[in-house]
């Protein structure tokens, strides 16, 4: 591709909507360009990256065995309503009417869908196991996009539906996406972990994330490398502590605490650590409101404690008035002793002795608190998101945290779409038997973003070889002044050409400062510059955009490197 034949347009700085820096480096390198909020055009050299995503996971999706079909983006309500997530979904979903007053929406995703046609397509188990997928754009009405790709409202996502007989049908179905995905992100050249997730909106009684390493990444992933235990935040489950509580060693006494309503404030008006604390947080229970009591320097799960019998999901902190019927006292001064409504400890409490709680009295607060003596011990649950040093699950290490941008996600749905729209086929037997369905979706246009925020320095992007738009630039100096150079660089173009690379032939007659400038923002693996001076020794400049220095090499050299 000569560049001056391409309409590719580059920035010199990063637009103010701009926030994270795939956001920053896709505008400036001209890969997208803003339509209006959420939504983007995918401009040619874009577009080259996207395909070649694509390209990778259709691949790796035939070679598992799975069938491309294209389903609708717009689908009908009474599908949604069938299995209840018309009302479920909330405002992500884009809803709309036709001019007969029928309403529809615009797909997030196709679970009702793939089931529809299965119920209408599948008769016997002899046509299972049986995997649909598809490469489709989706929208979610998101309340706020932002990050560019990476959370926008218009995205193109593989999704895939697979229907088995039986759940142990469905667990080798699932294996064989968790492969696939697997295969995907290697040939990728992306570094990733596979994370146990909770499954959230979509369901189902087991689902893993894939997530591509980054320090920009919104998802924090607990892993430890001794016992290859990866998940999410939100699903990784904290122990019970080992030993015995310590003993009591003081009298409890209440202290006045004016205004001070938070942990931090707590700690500092009595000299004492967060881990010296608890905090008890009253929530929306399903009977009346419950309290939920942790240590002062941890961080409530919302997905755990929702799980919890008698407490509301969505997870919802109590209103002031609420809190006030609740406690006695305002906002900020919640204690356990003392409460008639249900409460919850969490497992790390089980440790503590001598700590500060809220009175459930107007700026005042209690310490030398300890179980057994002031407040009765109760069973401990799991209610907060793990730290950097927990054990375990499995008790054999200690957990890090890293941070991680989802980039696919696998369930096994089970029955929950199949039952309610009705989806069955014959089973051995003659009976009818309902099937066992997982999903598997990828972002697509989310490696993109995702592959940038791994990839990067601040000269611009560093392109995995798989997923560059160019395998090699060609960056001629004084091409418009030099027949030499003119002549050498068409010759080397052509050449790289009938070797099958992908190469942008930069023939524009600009300073070599810019040239140099965009072929590194554009992060084409390799690049080649010919000049009157290497010519004269026979050789080109050579440099890979990891490189920091360039090097002379003989023509015949350049080639077989790049072949290499």
């Amino acid at each position: 591709m000569r560049y001056s034949e391409f309409g590719l347009t580059t920035l010199k700085e990063s637009p103010a909507e701009a926030e994270i820096v795939s956001h920053q480096l896709m505008l400036r390198a001209g890969l997208i360009r803003r339509l209006t909020s959420g939504i983007f055009t995918w401009m040619p050299i874009g577009l080259r990256v996207l395909r070649k995503v694509e390209n990778v996971v259709r691949e790796e999706m035939n070679r598992a065995g799975a069938h491309e079909l294209l389903m609708p983006a717009v689908q009908p309500a009474e599908l949604w309503q069938e299995t209840g997530r018309w009302d479920q979904y909330g405002d992500l979903l884009l809803r709309i009417r036709d001019r007969h007053e029928r309403d529809f929406c615009f797909g997030p995703t196709h679970e009702e869908v793939i089931t529809d046609i299965a119920r209408r397509e599948l008769k016997s188990y002899k046509q299972l196991p049986l995997n649909w997928y598809q490469i489709q754009t989706k929208f979610r009405d998101e309340i706020r996009p932002r990050f560019g790709v990476m959370r926008s409202r218009e995205f193109i996502m593989k999704d895939a539906y697979s229907f088995d007989l039986d759940a142990e049908g469905l667990a080798a179905s699932y294996q064989r996406m968790y492969d696939a995905y697997s295969a995907v992100f290697e040939r990728l050249g992306l570094t990733f972990r596979i994370v146990d997730a909770d499954s959230g909106e979509i369901g189902g009684s087991r689902s893993q994330e894939f997530h591509v390493l980054a320090d920009s990444g919104e998802d924090a992933i607990a892993y430890c490398d001794a016992d290859g235990y990866a998940s999410n935040i939100e699903s990784a489950a904290t122990l019970p502590p080992e030993g015995e509580r310590p003993a009591p060693s003081k009298d409890r006494e209440k202290v006045s605490t004016p205004g001070v309503r938070s942990i931090e404030a707590l700690c500092e008006h009595l000299g004492v650590e967060a881990t010296a604390t608890l905090k008890t947080l009253i929530v929306e229970g399903t009977d009346g409101p419950v309290a939920l009591v942790l240590r002062g320097d941890h961080e409530l799960n919302a997905v755990k404690a929702q799980k919890l019998d008698g407490v509301a999901a969505p997870l919802t902190m109590a209103d002031p008035g609420t809190i006030r019927s609740a406690t006695g006292a305002e906002p900020g001064f919640a204690g356990p002793i003392g409460l008639d409504i249900p409460v919850y400890f969490d497992h790390a409490t089980a440790a503590m002795a001598d700590f500060v709680v809220g009175a459930n009295e107007a700026d005042m607060h209690y310490t030398g608190v300890n179980f057994g003596r002031d407040i009765e011990a109760a069973e401990t649950v799991d209610l907060r998101n793990v730290v950097e040093g927990d054990t375990t699950p499995g008790g054999k290490g200690t957990l890090s945290i890293t941070r991680g941008i989802e980039v696919g996600h696998i369930f096994q749905l089970g029955t929950k779409y199949s039952e309610s729209l009705g989806a069955t086929v014959l089973n051995k037997d003659g009976k009818q038997q309902v099937l066992e369905m997982g999903c598997y979706g990828i972002g697509i246009t989310r490696i993109v973003g995702a592959a940038i925020e791994q990839n990067h320095d601040d000269k611009g992007i560093i392109w995995p070889d798989p997923l560059a738009p160019f395998n090699v630039v060609i960056v001629p100096i004084n091409l418009q002044r030099s027949d030499a150079v003119r002549e050498a660089s068409e010759a080397l173009y052509a050449e790289l050409q009938e070797l099958g690379y992908e190469v942008l032939f930069d023939d524009r007659d600009a300073r070599p400062g810019v040239k140099f400038a965009d072929a590194e923002l554009l992060g084409i693996p390799h690049r080649l510059v010919v000049s009157d001076r290497g010519l004269e020794e026979g050789e080109l400049e050579y440099r890979h955009r990891r490189d920091s220095e360039s090097k002379n090499l003989k023509r015949e050299e350049a080639l077989k490197l790049l072949t290499k």
